[in-house]
């Protein structure tokens, strides 16, 4: 049966689990510069409605590493730009393609592709969830801490679709997270109330405040994310607003555990989210973060696509 990649919630423990061991793997064959190609001689199409620099790169690196291609498919230059029916592209794509990767602005948009498409489909980001990135977040943390059950996580900001993407995969991994929002900003209340149901059955807790210091407070991983996310440029200047108080600093860090791994999904601005002196502090592992992009997403790819 075709499989889809379009939030942490389609993945079980033992899928998420299965994901991350093949990451671990596939980065380990690139270290040694060994060829693993299982996707010789297939394609992957990707359509972009939203800029990117590692979704891009690293899916199509992913894909030339794993033996097969991927084309780049801008909104702009296909018909869907145009006013046809997603179903249409879903249907067209999948007699050309072996799977599909969008980052686009709706998860509707996303949800409508993969129903119609005979081929899996990846969501490489929408307003909603960021699955991709929380795969290699995780990834990066069990690197580095050798495992995940039973970790502190903070997420520090605006409640976007990262936080999403981030609560869910806590969650699956057996993680506590703890997040600190400004009113108004934060998360979608029904993904808030399914992470939690999820939460009793891993052992997992989900805790929400608008207290910076409360959520850091002897975390292993404090994270963050930019304050105005694409498509809310024309609100920077209420966000920056809103957002006094939420920057991840020195001073605030003093309150996380000692060793805390500082994660950011980048692109970073530095000064308002974070310091220059944590993002590039170190403690910083977000270049370790945005590598590891490459290896999780090589294992989705080999997984769906394989």
């Amino acid at each position: 049966m075709k499989k889809d990649l379009l939030a942490i919630s389609n993945l079980t423990s033992r899928e998420l689990d299965d994901i991350l061991k093949l990451s671990a793997s596939l980065k380990k064959l690139r270290k040694q510069g060994r060829m693993h190609q299982p996707l010789k001689g297939k394609s992957l199409g990707m359509i972009f409605e939203k800029s990117s620099t590692r979704t891009r790169v690293s899916f199509e690196v992913g894909m030339y590493q794993l033996g097969g291609q991927a084309l780049f498919l801008s909104a702009n230059d296909l018909q869907i730009g145009r006013g046809e029916p997603v179903a249409d592209t879903a249907r067209t794509l999948s007699r050309y393609l072996d799977g599909i990767m969008i980052r686009t602005f709706a998860q509707a948009t996303v949800e409508e592709l993969a129903r119609h498409a005979s081929v899996p489909v990846i969501n490489g980001l929408t307003d909603l969830h960021h699955p991709c990135q929380a795969l290699a977040d995780l990834f990066t943390i069990r690197e580095k801490r050798g495992k995940l059950t039973g970790l502190k996580f903070s997420y520090v900001g605006d409640g976007n679709n990262m936080a999403h993407s981030l609560i869910e995969a806590c969650v699956k991994a057996g993680m506590h997270i703890s997040l600190a929002c400004p009113p108004g900003y934060e998360p979608d209340a029904g993904i808030m109330r399914e992470a939690k149901l999820s939460a009793s059955q891993t052992g997992s807790e989900v805790r929400l405040s608008n207290d910076p210091g409360k959520a850091v407070t002897d975390a292993d991983i404090v994270y963050t994310d930019v304050w105005a996310s694409m498509g809310q440029e024309s609100e920077h200047a209420k966000r920056v607003n809103a957002f006094r108080g939420y920057q991840v600093n020195a001073e605030l860090m003093k309150m996380a555990a000692p060793r805390a791994l500082v994660m950011h999904c980048l692109p970073a601005h530095r000064g308002e989210e974070i310091a220059a002196e944590v993002i590039d502090g170190p403690q910083s592992v977000v270049f370790d973060q945005a590598e590891n992009r490459l290896h999780t997403q090589k294992a989705v790819l080999e997984m769906l696509m394989g």
